[in-house]
């Protein structure tokens, strides 16, 4: 297995500290300051096994090169972590629920870099060797894994990247009581301040999507959630 990093990042001097911090912990490092360098590599090369990608990026904004890649087959499980200068609660929810498995806030230390890449890199491959069902159902409410499509009936239901994973994991889980913390661990993957409203925010839109349908999703009070019929 490739131990390449990628890390798309304008700022010369962020960009190559990264560098040396991760080729100094064993990783192999390739930096970019343009998305379209970026995509290239990706394209003509062996994957990586993470990409490092800032937000705040002159010609394209890091959350459309995140869309973009969570949009392809090829690229929707390649872990990802958000680097930003954007601190609050807000701007962390819109990285992660458009598909990346960490947010990190500048500026940061080299060692809280590194632990939360290896964090994030034993997430990937555990989740990676189970085997889940392709096709799950509760009520009028259906998932199709392998095309990670949503049915309310004959209706596809559009959800966003986290939404789907928050509704995939209730229907894997079908009956039982899953506690807002465990929730956030196996969806989010870490801890952030205000982290109970972030469960609730998404649960309530995942409602809102599957309209009288989401009755199905039960709230456990003082614990958290649970889907049955």
């Amino acid at each position: 297995m490739t131990n390449k990093i990628y890390i798309l990042e304008d700022d010369d001097n962020i960009r190559e500290l990264v560098i040396y911090a991760l080729n100094s912990s064993g990783f192999e490092a390739q930096g970019f300051a343009e998305s379209k360098a970026l995509f290239a590599a990706l394209e003509t090369k062996e994957l990586p096994r993470l990409v490092l990608l800032d937000i705040m990026l002159p010609e394209q904004d890091g959350l459309e090169v995140l869309k973009i890649l969570r949009s392809s087959s090829k690229f929707k499980s390649l872990p990802i972590i958000m680097l930003t200068a954007k601190s609050n609660e807000y701007d962390k929810i819109k990285g992660l629920d458009a598909g990346a498995d960490d947010y990190i806030t500048k500026p940061f230390g080299v060692m809280e870099l590194i632990s939360r890449i290896n964090a994030v890199l034993r997430r990937a491959v555990s989740s990676g060797g189970s085997t889940l069902p392709e096709k799950l159902f509760c009520g009028t409410v259906a998932i199709d894994h392998s095309k990670r499509a949503v049915f309310v009936g004959d209706e596809v239901v559009a959800l966003t990247f986290k939404e789907y994973e928050l509704l995939y994991y209730l229907l894997v889980n079908k009956n039982m009581v899953l506690s807002r913390d465990k929730i956030m661990e196996t969806i989010w993957g870490y801890d952030f301040e205000g982290e109970s409203r972030t469960v609730d925010m998404h649960i309530k839109a995942l409602r809102k999507k599957l309209l009288e349908a989401g009755e199905c999703i039960k709230t456990v009070r003082n614990v958290g959630y649970k889907i049955s019929e």
